[in-house]
């Protein structure tokens, strides 16, 4: 599937902020704006566990959809904290972020729990936005090829019919929060890089997307880029209006 026919896509990550009253403002600026965007531009918003049930109210009839941070690899037990793949089907939910980085680093999860929750997600038919990306210590080594073919390993062993469900975020850990974005020619090489690794497995139309200090400045020049079909955008994703000129872009 060509650059052309894979539609886009913008995730927003709110991460641990909001409260009902910013959350309603901001869904309330979201929804006055997509429907400029949506025909070209499928449009999602992942939040924090205890506000599934307001997004599910605020935009169960929009164009918008959402989903959760983090998703448990187990089906239920004594997991306390943590939070299932049936939990999240229950709000409706279409999309869930699996190894971010914050999560790889902060809670020390591996590729196999990456993996693991991915599977989980696809059984109860949420996508999956699988991330991975390296650390500015293994980009200056040269490293990043290598440390992302590992962090995809573990995926590629799933089976084709899940493989092709799966959403793929590069998000170089380098760029997260701190204002730095790769250059589009640099995040280019490496989506490139990601999608001729799909494409041992038939993936290869999977949509890949961008995450990594995505803003209204630079969004367009990194969309451009042909193997670029989207952005996971964090800090951005806050302010209704550059989410929406994110979007258009």
């Amino acid at each position: 599937m060509s650059a052309g026919l894979r539609k886009r896509l913008v995730i927003g990550n709110w991460k641990m902020h909001g409260d009902r009253v910013q959350n309603q403002a901001l869904i309330d600026g979201l929804r006055a704006g997509a429907g400029i965007v949506q025909e070209y531009c499928d449009i999602a918003v992942c939040a924090p566990f205890p506000y599934l049930a307001q997004l599910q109210s605020l935009l169960a009839d929009s164009a918008i959809t959402w989903g959760a941070q983090d998703v448990s690899p187990h089906l239920q037990g004594a997991y306390t904290g943590d939070v299932s793949a049936a939990m999240l089907a229950d709000f409706a939910c279409q999309w869930v972020l699996v190894g971010h980085s914050e999560r790889r680093a902060l809670y020390a999860e591996s590729d196999e729990t990456v993996a693991k929750k991915a599977q989980m997600a696809l059984e109860f038919n949420l996508t999956p936005v699988i991330c991975v990306g390296e650390t500015l210590a293994q980009q200056k080594a040269g490293e990043t090829s290598a440390v992302i073919a590992q962090q995809l390993k573990p995926i590629l062993a799933f089976e084709p019919a899940l493989l092709q469900r799966v959403v793929i975020a590069y998000e170089p850990v380098w760029a997260i929060g701190t204002g730095h974005s790769a250059s589009p020619e640099q995040a280019q090489a490496v989506h490139k890089f990601i999608r001729n690794t799909l494409s041992q497995k038939q993936a290869e139309q999977l949509r890949i997307l961008y995450g990594g200090s995505v803003k209204p400045e630079n969004a367009a020049n990194l969309f451009a880029m042909p193997d670029i079909d989207g952005a996971l955008v964090g800090g951005a994703s806050l302010v209704a209006k550059d989410f929406l000129y994110i979007a258009a872009a």
